[in-house]
């Protein structure tokens, strides 16, 4: 299998389908999509399983609720592509995503990881706009602060092997870590073409639990530092709103 999507899931009875169908109508076919249920309460395992039972490209995992960090290295664990790409079970792909990015990767051996644009799309599927992430020239100084590459992303697992994978103590930001772990190893792209949808909910956990994100987004900088030897020269400090600042000398 060429390439694998990863999806968890944990009571998003309501934006699950949507999210299955956009992988369904992909024009890139050497695909499995690998969804793995983090105990859910809703209907969300019995859609899964439908759709499972229809497609043999969809295989499902049900499992006790552990918390997203565990669903999602358990699920990685398994994943059987060349390539994997993450799809979170509130978002969408476009029709193309896998197809232009795989493009890439094939074309470029140095290329890592490739990751698009994105549109901001709200609770009912309109799109709000291109996100703002997408206007931030990708450098590997600059992930430091702003996270840029942000969706969708396609990267090798070998890559992800040789990065140490995911970080299994970060509760949250644990795409920013790992993003920042593979811009120390490997070349990544910028795909200007916007090829996800963001979906913008009160529900999302980038809204509900925006201080944990922010607390675990200083400890992935903290740790990059130090694996890049900046930590004597750079500073980085939190500050009340809550939110981060970082000092210019990253840029130096």
């Amino acid at each position: 299998m060429k390439v694998t999507i990863v999806l968890t899931v944990y009571n998003r009875e309501q934006y699950l389908p949507a999210a299955i169908e956009s992988f369904l109508t992909q024009t890139y076919t050497q695909t499995e999509l690998l969804i793995w249920d983090d105990g859910s309460t809703d209907k969300s395992l019995t859609i899964a399983q439908n759709y499972a039972s229809q497609n043999p490209h969809i295989q499902v995992i049900p499992a006790v609720h552990r918390g997203r960090i565990t669903a999602l290295y358990a699920a990685m664990e398994m994943a059987n592509g060349t390539y994997i790409g993450w799809l979170d079970s509130d978002d969408l792909l476009r029709p193309t995503a896998i197809e232009e990015t795989v493009a890439i990767l094939d074309k470029h051996p140095s290329i890592g990881m490739v990751y698009t644009d994105y549109w901001v799309i709200n609770e009912q599927g309109t799109i709000q706009g291109l996100g703002n992430r997408c206007l931030i020239p990708y450098s590997q100084k600059r992930l430091l602060v702003d996270f840029m590459t942000f969706h969708f992303r396609l990267f090798r697992q070998a890559v992800y092997v040789a990065a140490g994978k995911l970080d299994q103590s970060m509760t949250y930001a644990q795409d920013y870590d790992l993003c920042l772990k593979l811009s120390e190893i490997t070349e990544i792209y910028h795909l200007k073409s916007a090829l996800y949808l963001y979906r913008n909910h009160n529900n999302s956990i980038s809204n509900q639990q925006k201080p944990a994100q922010i607390r675990c987004s200083y400890r992935a900088i903290s740790n990059a530092l130090a694996r890049r030897n900046m930590n004597k020269t750079r500073s980085l400090e939190l500050v009340p709103g809550p939110q981060f600042i970082f000092s210019k000398k990253a840029f130096e």
